[in-house]
C-alpha cells in the first residue's frame, strides 16, 4: 500500500519534514481514493515536489484543531469536502440527514455547515499572514454571488464571507499547480490576479476585455437582474471564449478568470496514475472506515465533462462542456492494481462519470472555437454537428473484461439513453445489455410532460420511448430479462399539478414503479435553481411556473408513487384540486379508488 500523506507533526517528522509547504483542510474524512478531490489534489501536489499535509474535519471550535500540522509555507488550502456541506447536512425539505457517508462510521455532525467559510476563517485565526486558497465544489459553485437556497436570499461571493485570498473553480489541477509555482517564487498571493480558472478580489478593473456583470446591490433587489447575471456567468464557462467576469461591490470587484484548459489524455491519464493509496486511513479503521469507498473503491473514472446539458445540473460550471476521457490503456492499468487487493471479489463497479458513455468532444467544432454559447448540443433536438460514437468506449469496456481475474465490469453510473439511441451501430448498446448490466439499468427520463421536460434541458418522452423498446427488443433477443430503474422528479421549475399528473398517468400506463424519486433540489450553479428564485426561465425571461408551498411539493411527490396506500390522502387531494376525478374509481385508466367508508369516517 502506497503511503498516506501525514495528518500531524509526528507523521511530518517521520518523514523528516520541519514543516508542510501546503496544509489541505477538507470536510469529509481522509480517504485516498482518486474519487475525492482531496486526494487528487494533495497528490498532484506531492508528484510535483511540494509537501502536503492533510487536516480532515478538523473541530472548528478549537482553533488548535487548525495548527497541527503547525504553519505551512506557502498556504492553506480549504474545501468543504466532496459535496456543498449544506446539501450533505440537509434533505431538500430543510431536514437534517441522519448520517454523513463521507465521516467516519457515516457519523454526522463533524463539519460545520457552509464548511469553506468556517474553516477559512478559523485557518486565519491560526496563522493570519497565511495565503488561504479556496477549493471544491462548495466554492466553485458559489464563486459569485448565487441563490442560497437554505437562506432563500442571494448570498454574495463565498471568496468574500470566506476572507479567503484566492478561489480556484472546477477541477483545479492547472490553476493550482500555477499557483503553487508562483508562491514558490515568492510572489505574493494578493498579487496572483489573472490564472486561469481562479476568483479574486480586486479594487479596480483589469486592462483586458471583461463582461461586467449586474451590481450585487442590483441582483439582490432585482429577480431579472439575477437572471441576467446568471446567463452572463452561464455563456462564459468554455476557457477558448469565456470571458473575464468582474461582478461589482460597492469599491471592489470580485473578478473571475476564464476558465482553464480542460486535460489532455495524457495529463488525465497522469493524474489517475499517482499513488494513491486507495483507502481510507488506517485512523478509521477501529470505527468500521468510511462509508462512501464501498461504491468507488472497485470503480473508474473514466472521464470528465458533460455537453449533456441537463438543465438542473451544475457540471456546466463546474467541470463543462468539454468531454475529457482517459485512455484505454490507463484504465485497464488501474484494474489491474484491483486484483492485488484481498476485498476484490472480481467485479469492477462502474466505469463512467458524468455520463458515462459521453467519451469525445460533442463536435469538431470545439477543438479550435469552444462550446456554443447559446445553443445545446442534445436538447431541444439533437445537433446536426454532434458526433455520436461508442466505439473507443466499447474498446476499453472489451479491454477491461479482458483482464484475467475480472469476472464482470458494470456500468452505474448515467448513460444518457438519447445518445446511445443515436448511434447508427448497435453494437454497444448490445454488448451494454449483454455485458455491462447487473439486472436493471438506472436512467433518468426525468418526466414526460413536454413543458416540464423543456425546462429541465432533457429530450422529449418520444426519445425514452424509443430507448425502451430497443432496450427490451435486445434483452429479449439475448434472452436476459433486465429491468429499467427510471429517475423521475417532481416539482421542477415548470411543473404543476396538472404536469404531475400527467407524469402519473405515464407511469400507469407503462406499468413502472419508479424507485427513486427526487424532489428538484435548487442548488447554486444550474440553471433550474435560478428559474426556481426568480420564476423566470432566464434562457427567455418569460415567467413559469414553480412549486414552492411544501404540500403542493408533496402532492407531486405522491403522485409519482400513486400506488402506495400511504400517499392516497394526497393523491386524492391533488386530483380534486386538479378537477381530475376522473381518474378516482374502479376503472382500468383510475389511478385511485373511491374513498371507503371508513376512509370517510377517518377524514371527519
Amino acid at each position: 500500500m502506497n503511503e498516506f500523506l501525514p495528518l500531524n507533526q509526528a507523521e511530518m517528522t517521520e518523514r523528516s519534514w520541519d514543516c508542510v509547504d501546503f496544509a489541505l483542510i477538507t470536510g469529509d474524512a481522509y480517504v485516498d481514493h482518486p474519487s475525492f478531490g482531496v486526494a487528487i489534489i494533495s497528490r498532484l501536489l506531492e508528484h510535483h515536489g511540494y509537501r502536503v499535509g492533510i487536516i480532515p474535519q478538523p473541530d472548528w471550535r478549537d482553533v488548535n484543531s487548525f495548527r497541527v500540522l503547525g504553519r505551512p509555507r506557502f498556504g492553506f488550502l480549504v474545501t468543504a469536502g466532496n459535496i456543498d456541506s449544506m446539501v450533505n447536512h440537509y434533505t431538500v425539505a430543510k431536514k437534517r440527514r441522519s448520517t454523513d457517508v463521507y465521516s467516519p462510521a457515516g457519523e454526522r455532525g463533524l463539519r460545520p455547515d457552509r464548511a469553506s467559510i468556517v474553516y477559512a476563517n478559523r485557518a486565519r485565526e491560526a496563522y493570519g499572514d497565511v495565503p488561504i486558497i479556496l477549493g471544491g465544489i462548495e466554492a466553485s459553485l458559489r464563486r459569485l454571488a448565487h441563490y442560497d437556497y437554505w437562506d432563500d436570499r442571494i448570498r454574495r461571493s463565498i471568496l468574500l464571507d470566506s476572507k479567503a485570498d484566492l478561489l480556484l473553480y472546477g477541477m483545479a489541477e492547472p490553476a493550482l499547480i500555477e499557483v503553487a509555482k508562483r508562491l514558490e517564487q515568492g510572489i505574493a498571493v494578493q498579487k496572483i490576479t489573472n490564472v486561469p480558472g481562479t476568483v479574486v478580489r480586486l479594487f479596480a478593473l483589469p486592462e483586458e476585455q471583461i463582461t461586467v456583470l449586474p451590481h450585487y446591490e442590483e441582483i439582490t433587489s432585482s429577480k431579472p437582474a439575477f437572471a441576467k447575471s446568471f446567463m452572463l456567468q452561464y455563456a462564459n464557462t468554455d476557457h477558448l471564449n469565456g470571458s473575464i467576469l468582474a461582478e461589482p461591490y460597492g469599491d471592489f470587484f470580485v473578478i473571475q478568470n476564464p476558465p482553464a484548459a480542460p486535460l489532455t489524455e495524457v495529463e488525465l491519464d497522469g493524474v489517475y496514475a499517482l499513488p494513491f493509496a486507495r483507502n481510507y486511513h488506517p485512523i478509521y479503521e477501529k470505527v468500521g472506515g468510511v462509508p462512501a469507498i464501498a461504491e468507488v473503491k472497485f470503480s473508474l473514472i473514466s472521464n470528465r465533462g458533460c455537453f449533456g446539458g441537463c438543465n438542473f445540473c451544475a457540471l456546466s460550471f463546474h467541470q463543462g462542456r468539454v468531454v475529457q476521457a482517459r485512455s484505454t490503456g490507463s484504465l485497464v492499468k488501474e484494474a489491474e492494481q484491483f486484483l492485488g487487493d484481498p476485498d476484490f471479489k472480481g467485479y469492477i463497479h462502474d466505469v463512467g462519470g458524468p455520463t458515462a458513455n459521453f467519451q469525445n468532444r460533442a463536435c469538431v467544432r470545439q477543438e479550435k472555437q469552444g462550446v456554443c454559447k447559446n445553443r445545446q448540443c442534445m436538447v431541444p433536438q439533437r445537433c446536426k454537428n454532434l458526433v455520436v460514437d461508442h466505439q473507443r468506449y466499447l474498446g476499453t469496456l472489451r479491454s477491461l473484461r479482458g483482464i484475467p481475474g475480472v469476472k464482470k465490469v458494470f456500468i452505474r453510473s448515467g448513460i444518457r439513453y438519447d445518445y446511445l439511441i443515436y448511434d447508427q451501430n448497435p453494437d454497444f448498446f448490445r454488448e451494454l445489455c449483454a455485458h455491462h448490466i447487473s439486472g436493471q439499468l438506472k436512467v433518468a427520463p426525468e418526466h414526460v410532460s413536454p413543458i416540464v421536460l423543456e425546462k429541465m434541458g432533457k429530450p422529449q418522452k418520444a426519445v425514452y420511448d424509443r430507448f425502451t423498446r430497443q432496450y427490451k427488443k435486445n434483452n429479449r433477443e439475448l434472452g436476459k430479462n433486465q429491468h429499467l430503474v427510471p429517475y423521475f422528479m417532481s416539482s421542477h421549475p415548470g411543473s404543476d399539478l396538472a404536469s404531475a399528473i400527467e407524469l402519473a398517468e405515464y407511469i400507469r400506463d407503462t406499468r413502472q414503479m419508479p424507485e427513486q424519486v427526487q424532489d428538484f433540489y435548487p442548488t447554486p450553479g444550474t440553471l433550474s435553481t435560478c428559474m426556481y428564485y426568480t420564476g423566470l426561465d432566464p434562457r427567455t425571461m418569460e415567467p413559469l411556473y414553480v412549486a414552492k408551498d411544501p404540500h403542493e411539493k408533496a402532492m407531486q411527490r405522491a403522485l409519482i408513487h400513486y400506488s402506495h396506500p400511504r400517499n392516497y390522502n394526497l393523491v386524492f387531494e391533488a386530483l380534486t384540486k386538479a378537477q381530475r376525478t376522473d381518474l378516482i374509481g374502479h376503472g382500468a385508466k383510475c389511478l385511485i379508488r373511491p374513498r371507503t367508508d371508513k376512509q370517510k369516517r377517518r377524514r371527519r
